[in-house]
């Protein structure tokens, strides 16, 4: 830890000025032999066996705008889906009054409260978003054991603001937290709309800073971050019921140039009909190939050798690509990134489909209103193919983080609002169980 000692003035300042507080900011008292920290009170009683007794909370000088951020943030822990943030918030303010009698063993009590307090806050507030594929480990919580919270916490120049910077989250996250807890309070109905902590645990896992993309099937808007600020944005076309866009957490390495299209099975049985109708000059004149599997070299098998009324009737399955052409539904450009979905972002024909309001109609992967835009993004120059060859690889200067979600609420103006919810994901029992846990 820091070796910040534990000290008489830092105690008696920091538990008077909390205390002092308005009797209508305080938390409601706990319920005797009851605590709400029990989850987070072994790991915290073990750092200070293993830690020794210097001070996170009580370290010299005035430290009560650090508890009393500290009592704001558990009281308003419901609307991070921490429903216990009161209870825990009132064990800290009795912890804190006991203190006063400056006996070490209710400072001690006091600060271990405190810490238990907030490894129980963090914990709650890094799980992971459920149904969130985190493609890459890194992306997904880091840093939830109480030994790495407390140390953090220790090491903060400024305690006060250190609690403000992490439990803030990160912007997305904060803006629609905070305009749903300031409407709570200006209404005084302090319950969460479940839809809210739904779309609260989707976000949660966005980065607070840096270079990342936002893929948001809500609201079918993809948004390019800097520094963790939105620099750009564009509409997308995402997956339509049956085939939803997932939530995924990973990085792109490279972009590709006059990219194959392989047409998923419900097309491939189509495409089947149509040959059975039209022949070979229906797939030449559309660029299909039929090919012999699924992998990078794949061989182009030769259109006598398929069984095309099998595959029509879906009784076989077989694997048909497109290759880059003016109408080919990848475009000119794709984007992938790590993961096991097959899913990308990729450019489009279709120009049209940006006009619409519900651009839920693709099979799942995500396409984009201004393809080259977005190139120049991420390459920092503008997108040139190196060749006509199909499927030119690039690699970007660095890996840019992606996260593909979906969000239904809204912050504007002070109030919040809600988006249809076209997925269904607002009311999916497995999100909302837990939300509020």
């Amino acid at each position: 830890m820091t070796g910040r000692k534990i000290t008489i003035a830092a105690i008696g300042a920091t538990a008077a000025g909390l205390l002092s507080m308005p009797a209508s900011a305080q938390a409601p008292a706990p319920a005797a032999g009851q605590s709400s920290m029990l989850p987070a009170a072994a790991s915290v009683a073990s750092f200070y066996a293993t830690h020794g007794k210097q001070g996170i909370w009580f370290r010299g000088g005035d430290q009560s705008a650090a508890a009393a951020q500290l009592v704001s943030i558990l009281e308003r822990a419901p609307f991070d889906g921490l429903a216990t943030g009161p209870q825990v918030a009132a064990e800290v303010r009795a912890a804190l009054s006991r203190a006063m009698s400056r006996q070490p063993a209710d400072v001690m009590a006091a600060e271990q409260a405190m810490s238990a307090a907030w490894v129980q806050y963090v914990q709650a507030i890094k799980r992971p978003t459920p149904g969130m594929v985190y493609a890459i480990p890194v992306l997904g919580p880091q840093g939830t054991r109480a030994d790495q919270i407390l140390l953090t916490a220790a090491a903060a120049p400024s305690l006060d603001r250190h609690l403000a910077t992490v439990s803030s989250v990160n912007p997305m996250y904060a803006q629609l937290r905070d305009t749903a807890w300031a409407q709570a309070q200006a209404s005084g109905n302090m319950t969460p709309d479940p839809r809210l902590l739904a779309n609260l645990e989707r976000i949660r896992s966005i980065p607070s800073t840096g270079k990342f993309i936002v893929v948001d099937s809500g609201t079918q808007l993809m948004t390019m971050f800097e520094n963790g600020r939105p620099v750009d944005s564009m509409k997308i076309v995402v997956g339509k019921t049956g085939y939803e866009t997932p939530m995924i957490a990973s990085i792109m390495y490279y972009i590709v140039y006059n990219p194959y299209w392989n047409a998923p099975d419900h097309l491939v049985r189509k495409i089947a009909q149509n040959y059975l109708s039209m022949g070979d000059k229906y797939l030449k004149s559309r660029g299909y190939q039929v090919m012999k599997d699924w992998t990078a070299a794949s061989a182009v098998v030769p259109n006598d050798q398929v069984n095309w009324k099998a595959v029509a009737s879906g009784k076989e399955q077989i694997r048909i690509r497109q290759k880059p052409q003016d109408d080919n539904s990848m475009g000119d450009l794709k984007f992938p990134f790590v993961n096991d979905l097959d899913i990308f972002l990729h450019d489009t024909p279709h120009k049209e489909y940006f006009g619409r309001a519900n651009r839920y109609l693709s099979n799942g992967c995500v396409r984009l209103e201004d393809a080259r835009r977005f190139g120049r993004w991420l390459l920092g120059t503008e997108p040139k193919p190196p060749g006509d060859d199909a499927e030119i690889q690039v690699q970007l200067p660095r890996g840019v983080p992606i996260y593909l979600t979906y969000t239904t609420a809204q912050a504007r103006d002070g109030k919040l609002s809600y988006l249809p919810d076209a997925y269904g994901w607002d009311r999916r029992p497995a999100q909302l169980a837990n939300a509020g846990k």
